[in-house]
């Protein structure tokens, strides 16, 4: 209660002043919560109101969504003028933290003539070099005398020659490289050997790889380009089965004697007059080898210079017809850096059939020069093979040694005539190997020296 003194009068006005807010704030509490249980009107809390009581809530089977990460501020105008510490060296904060960089990929290993896993393009993983004009590049193979390669050697074990004068090597490794395969199918042979032939052309196109580009040619009295290069599989697949309709000669022996061998007869008389004994002569065939292994060092001149480039010959050795010459078409792979390699098959690989190949005779062609081709320009020996198997076994060899030989490289002296031919020689320091190396080189001549 309020005690008031003084003035009665101004005591009774203040009382009857406190009696009518009295009143007033006793009706309008219930109009208040009237409004507020008819939902009209939503009442405001008091402002001095008590705290709520922790109660826990009921547990929920749906769970509660992740709190969403905070934005950062924004920036203030000049940022960027701030943050940059060439521009604003009081801002830069040496203990200020670094952005994570991104995990680095593992590093698969890959071991020599394999193709990785799951690879999309492997040619952008292959190790490629880049040379210039008087760089020299010389791919070696080295073997035991059973045949086998010998790994694990190293640049000082190689010596390199060349007309005489070593040379300092500036490259050397013993990775795989690309391929560009030119392959000549000899058609002009015995049907019986080239329908051997057509029975192993899937272990053909099973031993290159996805590096490798691959063209067909078929050869006989002229050549023909079956396929462009391509590194599609199933492209080379689809023309070799088309390959496989084309037949061989018969190469039977000439009829000389015996019914067929004469005209007509009545009664033992010949029918139109006295008989002329017939002369029957084989007939001499082109095989033109040389011209076919131009063909396709010509094309082969024109891919990537970062590729290992070879010739893969299949034939029964000869050779009789061609435009070309041996020197000539020599000449031209030894300027190309282009290897030949070859499998020899039907009679060319009886041993008695090689021996007397290489006693030339006049008009009858060559029987040797594979070998030649292939000795000189570092393709190592050529693979005479009778049976099924032995060709795609030889298939398989040639592809992995052309692919996985040691790359020897040096940038020679210049010397007097540039163009000349210049020898090489390939020594390994180690008892009792074969080593397998080009003959020598035409160097290309460069574009200052070329006549105007």
């Amino acid at each position: 209660m309020v005690a008031v003194t003084g003035n009665p009068r101004w005591q009774n006005t203040l009382a009857a002043r406190l009696a009518t807010v009295a009143v007033a704030f006793g009706l309008a509490i219930p109009a208040l919560q009237a409004q507020s249980g008819n939902g009209q009107t939503q009442a405001q809390p008091p402002a001095k109101s008590q705290p709520a009581q922790d109660i826990p809530d009921a547990p929920s089977a749906v769970q509660p969504p992740l709190p969403k990460p905070a934005l950062p501020a924004a920036p203030p105008p000049d940022f960027e003028k701030s943050a940059d510490p060439a521009q604003n060296p009081e801002s830069a904060q040496p203990d200020q933290e670094k952005p994570v960089p991104h995990p680095v990929p593992p590093i698969e290993t890959v071991p020599s003539g394999s193709v990785p896993r799951n690879q999309i393009n492997p040619k952008d993983d292959l190790y490629t070099i880049v040379k210039p004009v008087n760089f020299v590049q010389v791919p070696v193979m080295v073997k035991y005398h059973d045949g086998r390669p010998v790994d694990g050697l190293l640049a000082k074990d190689f010596t390199v020659l060349e007309n005489g004068k070593k040379q300092t090597l500036s490259f050397f490794t013993s990775d795989p490289f690309q391929l560009s395969v030119a392959i000549l199918l000899d058609i002009g042979m015995a049907d019986v050997a080239l329908q051997k032939v057509n029975q192993t052309f899937a272990a053909l196109v099973g031993a290159f790889s996805p590096y490798d580009e691959v063209a067909l040619y078929t050869y006989s009295s002229t050549v023909s380009q079956v396929t462009d290069f391509t590194g599609r599989s199933e492209k080379l697949t689809a023309m070799l089965n088309e390959i496989k309709l084309v037949r061989g000669h018969a190469n039977g022996p000439p009829v000389l004697g015996g019914p067929l061998s004469g005209g007509p007869t009545v009664n033992g008389a010949p029918v139109g007059g006295p008989i002329i004994q017939p002369v029957n002569t084989p007939p001499k065939e082109s095989h033109v080898l040389n011209d076919a292994i131009l063909r396709a060092a010509l094309d082969l001149s024109k891919r990537d210079r970062t590729r290992r480039k070879v010739i893969f010959v299949i034939t029964d050795g000869r050779e009789r017809g061609s435009a070309a010459s041996y020197s000539d078409v020599l000449r031209l792979l030894e300027t190309r850096d282009i290897q030949v390699k070859g499998v020899v098959v039907d009679s060319g690989a009886l041993p008695g059939f090689r021996q007397l190949e290489k006693v030339h005779l006049k008009g009858q062609g060559y029987g040797d020069l594979l070998p030649k081709y292939a000795s000189a320009t570092g393709g190592g020996q050529v693979f005479s093979e009778l049976s099924r198997n032995a060709m795609e076994e030889a298939y398989a060899q040639i592809t992995s040694e052309a692919r996985n030989q040691y790359t020897l490289g040096y940038t020679p002296k210049a010397v007097a005539g540039g163009a000349a031919y210049r020898d090489l020689v390939i020594t390994v320091d180690r008892q009792g190997l074969k080593v397998f190396a080009k003959d020598g080189y035409y160097p290309i001549p460069s574009p200052s020296s070329s006549p105007r």
